[in-house]
């Protein structure tokens, strides 16, 4: 492997490593600081105790997550450095701006929360872990609209062969942001609803603290269901924004090589590497065309077409991205999200099950809830595989570009760095990153497993002490 393969495959692990961490600390930390609100406004102690159980499991998760966040950085300057040099002046202002005040703003308050409890007055406290979570999704939304300059640049002139920001107002109101934030926070919430729903389902099955759990499960399917039926909506924008924005990337998530008017919809596609060869091809005929454009009609441009073009535009080289990754890891997301949609519905429903009973239908359906529990705690893992496919598709859909239309990923990796040291590093990283995940799922699965902390037990009644007069006697 060469030096440029080597620092992608090094940069996409600890990607994806990290990622698994971020929607989860985004998502839980709202749904803790909601436990929290409903603690303050009817004084039950249920709700302080889901506050607390839930709120172990998020610092564990946001710990892990601040670390292996933090090695990203430091890739840019030993792996990425053309790419620094290039893109610096206007990526790093917002990956300034989010470190000294969305990460600050959040680890500040979550310290004042883990140890503020019985110290601050209950509003008061409460109003920490909802800075905690308004802070940990400002913080995605600075990542995020660094990463939107790489998927649509704007804002910028090019000056001695670097990128220099003309306009900051135009960086952050970048037409994909409003797109590709929505997205990301609607995943977030998605997979703290299906993490809550599979460790509820796991006790209820037991029949531990049913009432607790029971209340977090409602919770959990209530925020599972609006998060995945919005991420499709605004998933659905996105891929409308992408025809126009990077065409290329759809094309190859439908391995669609040839331009069509009216476009169809990939259900099954398998060609050789370069299209040329077909072995199955299964579409339904309208569908693309008429959910980019809302009628049975317009054109969707092929992978060939996009190519000649892109040569013509930008000069020889190969535009194609890997065909085979952008199409399946569309289609494990959208499986993944299609899946998570149906479970939280019936999840939701199953929480109305009292006032449903009378029916045959309800009765027979409630009959297999054991069943259904069972299953949703292995569905905690489709909120990760749809997160980490749909960060896959997005990065790996953009080849070749760094940056779209300004720099390739061969003109931004280190020139200094050798491929025997990024060895080294690839394999020191995937050891160290590999038990902190091994860590992280102990923890989790050890303190989810025991389930909240007993309620206090009453002080005994003590004798009165006696008097001063009855101690002479």
């Amino acid at each position: 492997m060469d030096v440029l393969i080597l620092a992608r495959l090094q940069f996409a692990i600890t990607t994806v490593y990290h990622f698994f961490f971020v929607p989860l600390t985004m998502g839980l930390s709202i749904l803790v600081a909601v436990m929290e609100t409903f603690y303050v406004r009817t004084g039950k102690e249920v709700y302080k105790r889901m506050t607390k159980f839930w709120g172990k499991l998020f610092l564990i998760n946001f710990a892990i997550g601040v670390v292996t966040g933090i090695v990203q950085e430091f890739q840019f300057g030993m792996n990425w450095a053309e790419y620094s040099r290039f893109v610096g002046d206007i990526f790093g202002a917002p990956l300034a701006i989010e470190a000294l005040s969305a990460f600050f703003l959040e680890s500040t308050f979550l310290g004042i929360w883990l140890f503020g409890w019985e110290r601050l007055s209950k509003r008061l406290h409460a109003l920490t872990i909802w800075l905690v979570a308004i802070g940990s999704n400002i913080s995605a939304l600075w990542i995020l609209i660094a990463n939107s300059f790489m998927q649509q640049p704007v804002g910028y002139t090019i000056q001695n062969g670097r990128a220099e920001m003309t306009d900051f107002f135009a960086l952050i109101t970048n037409p994909n942001i409003f797109l590709q934030f929505p997205h990301v926070f609607a995943s977030a919430v998605t997979t703290a609803g299906m993490f809550v729903l599979g460790i509820s389902a796991y006790h209820l099955l037991r029949k531990n603290e049913t009432d607790l759990f029971q209340r977090s499960f409602r919770l959990a399917a209530l925020a599972a269901l609006i998060g995945s039926v919005l991420v499709g909506g605004v998933g659905h924008a996105q891929a409308v924004h992408m025809v126009q924005s990077q065409p290329m990337k759809m094309a190859a998530a439908e391995a669609l090589w040839e331009t069509e008017d009216p476009a169809s919809f990939s259900l099954l596609t398998i060609t050789s590497a370069d299209g040329t060869k077909e072995f199955v091809d299964i579409r339904i005929p309208y569908a693309l065309s008429l959910m980019v454009y809302i009628k049975p009609e317009g054109v969707v441009y092929g992978i060939n077409e996009l190519q000649a073009e892109y040569v013509e535009k930008y000069g020889s080289g190969n535009y194609i991205p890997p065909v085979i990754i952008t199409y399946w890891t569309f289609r494990i997301m959208v499986g993944a999200g299609l899946a998570m949609i149906a479970l939280a519905a019936y999840a939701l429903f199953t929480t109305f099950s009292e006032r449903l009973e009378k029916y045959a239908l309800v009765r027979k359906l409630l009959a297999k809830n054991a069943l259904f529990l069972k299953v949703m705690i292995f569905a905690m893992a489709l909120p990760y595989l749809a997160n980490s496919a749909g960060w896959i598709l997005t990065e790996v859909g953009r080849f070749p570009w760094l940056v779209f239309g300004l720099i390739q990923l061969p003109d931004g990796v280190s020139l200094a760095v050798s491929a025997g040291e990024l060895w080294i590093s690839l394999i020191g990283y995937v050891l160290i990153y590999s038990l902190l995940i091994v860590a992280t799922i102990y923890l989790l699965r050890k303190y989810a497993k025991a389930g909240p902390e007993p309620l206090a037990a009453p002080a005994p009644a003590q004798d009165p002490a006696p008097s001063l007069l009855g101690a002479q006697e």
